[in-house]
């Protein structure tokens, strides 16, 4: 009983250490289906729209917030580090911003950017 048991706990054991070691990274990078793609149309998107908008980081506002611009409107974006991807961006680098609206109460909308890709 007590083999049976060790044994159990090795495979179970060996399983988990298998699951751990996969890729968690990847997927799919293309267009998301009727995702609002202006400044414009983020700003008047719902609460937690998913977002994809080509444009350009003007300059940092500190504290991972960056001021982006399609051209011709302008949104506060919010860029944590995994996001980067290392990545290093300058002002006149386009870029694919990809994330979530956030409106809190009344202020008005931002982005909260999950991937960063370099060109259209």
């Amino acid at each position: 009983m007590k083999n049976i048991l060790i044994a159990t706990t090795l495979v179970l054991t060996s399983g988990f250490a298998t699951a751990n070691t996969l890729p968690t990274t990847g997927g799919f990078n293309g267009p998301t289906a009727s995702a609002p793609v202006t400044v414009a149309q983020v700003l008047e998107a719902r609460d937690d729209t998913q977002v994809q908008v080509t444009g350009n980081i003007v300059h940092s506002l500190g504290d991972d917030e960056y001021k982006f611009t399609d051209g011709k409107n302008a949104i506060v974006i919010d860029v944590d580090d995994e996001a980067w991807a290392g990545l290093t961006i300058a002002p006149n680098d386009q870029i694919t911003i990809i994330g979530n609206v956030e409106k809190d109460n009344w202020e008005e909308a931002t982005i909260e950017v999950d991937r960063i890709t370099i060109g259209s």
